[in-house]
């Protein structure tokens, strides 16, 4: 028993740096793309912002159906709308990913109308923009709910059948603030450290689930309703993304099972930097990118 716990320490960091270099290798080859022609797709928050440009996405990309959800009725209707004008088969259902039972009764009405889900979107999301002395307790418990929470239960919802038929997608549009929060977004911040531990989680636990696979993204500021009126100091270096190029790239790394995506790549710089930086030093990077006074002017969705 000894001889082979040595073995496998010996064995450890062979297996390590091979996979380091498998990977490097494969990175610059261009990765097989899997066909999108027999995936249902639901998208939370599918409305509008990046929802909206995800449900376009992966019908241009060759979804076989759209399935649109979200709060605002109106905003639902006209995503679907403009994507069936294209020629893709697009519905939408309203419901509140924070709301448990509503998540579960839709999700038995979409398997009744439309069938089963193969991939899974979760991309709802809110913020407040505010301090945690000057937020509403019932809106921080909101974020939770949607933010966080929203994604068990419409993980619990739909990864069930995709494990039966050992074929399926978990995708969460995440944010690069949930690795390095900034204040003004307290809420949001923690609800997407949450989400990514959620997300780290779920990944490892379908090691060993042929056929199902997850997709974290997590993209720098970007450019919609939601954070609107954001401000950050050097926009020339740091741009918000484009909604539309966050979507292009999500539904590419979920054709090339990519687990985790950082957007730009840059991201994941200051990933490195944080894990080994000392505080005063990350402090200097915030007032330096301006991060501690971004929040100043947000003025969120109307």
């Amino acid at each position: 028993m000894e001889l082979k716990i040595a073995y496998r320490m010996l064995l450890f960091p062979i297996q390590m740096f091979y996979h380091i270099v498998r990977a490097s290798l494969l990175s610059l080859l261009p990765s097989s793309k899997k066909d999108l022609s027999k995936e249902v797709v639901l998208i939370t928050g599918g409305g509008r912002g990046i929802g909206s440009h995800l449900a376009k996405e992966f019908a241009k990309q060759g979804a076989k159906k759209v399935i649109l959800w979200g709060r605002t009725e109106k905003c639902l209707k006209k995503t679907a709308e403009e994507i069936s004008l294209s020629g893709s088969d697009c519905c939408y259902f309203v419901c509140d990913v924070a709301n448990r039972d509503e998540v579960y009764k839709q999700a038995k009405v979409v398997r009744e109308k439309v069938g089963d889900v193969t991939i899974l979107v979760n991309n709802a999301a809110v913020v407040h923009g505010k301090g945690l002395m000057d937020s509403d307790d019932d809106a921080l418990l909101k974020t939770q709910h949607i933010n966080t929470l929203g994604q068990f239960w419409t993980t619990k919802a739909f990864l069930p059948r995709m494990l039966e038929l050992q074929h399926g997608h978990v995708v969460c549009i995440n944010s690069i603030l949930s690795q390095s929060p900034i204040p003004g977004a307290i809420d949001y911040c923690t609800s997407k450290a949450s989400s990514l531990a959620f997300m780290e989680s779920l990944t490892l636990g379908l090691l060993d689930c042929p056929g199902v696979s997850c997709t974290t993204v997590l993209p720098f500021h970007t450019n919609t309703e939601m954070f609107r009126g954001m401000r950050v100091r050097f926009p020339q270096l740091f741009p918000p993304l484009k909604p539309e190029v966050v979507a292009q790239k999500t539904v590419d790394a979920v054709r090339t099972n990519k687990a985790f995506l950082y957007l730009p790549w840059t991201m994941r710089v200051l990933v490195i930097l944080k894990s080994f930086m000392p505080q005063v030093a990350l402090e200097e990077i915030h007032r330096f990118s301006g991060s501690y006074t971004c929040m100043n002017t947000f003025k969120g969705r109307t």
